[in-house]
């Protein structure tokens, strides 16, 4: 697995996020849009507890893989964690937080990518 490739990097993240059991995962190509990142991965977790539980998840499963994060925001109150890594921005939320800031609103012009063969593969294991 390349996990150079924006794309197949976004896609493992998104796996790990719903190994997990994280509510509402959405990948957003916004490559053509702008210079800081190729991909977004917005999550929710149910509680702060939850949001850092993905967060830790996501950075173990690439950490385990030789991929660390460039920067981490929001560990201290979990309400919205940030993991950069570079090509692909991961955004775990607790879901008041996700919806005052509308990331995916924000980002509206930007392509959702299809998970539904991704996150069926992980709920068939």
């Amino acid at each position: 697995m390349n996990l150079q490739d924006p794309k197949t990097l976004a896609l493992e993240i998104a796996k790990a996020l719903d190994k997990k059991k994280a509510d509402s995962i959405k990948v957003l190509k916004v490559h053509d849009l702008t210079v800081l990142t190729d991909y977004f991965v917005i999550a929710s977790g149910g509680s702060t507890t939850h949001v850092a539980a993905l967060a830790d998840e996501v950075e173990y499963v690439l950490d385990q893989q030789g991929v660390k994060p460039y920067h981490t925001e929001g560990y201290d109150t979990k309400n919205w964690v940030l993991l950069d890594y570079s090509s692909v921005i991961v955004h775990v939320f607790v879901p008041g937080t996700r919806d005052f800031y509308d990331l995916e609103h924000l980002w509206a012009d930007g392509e959702e990518v299809d998970l539904t063969e991704i996150l069926a593969e992980n709920d068939a294991l």
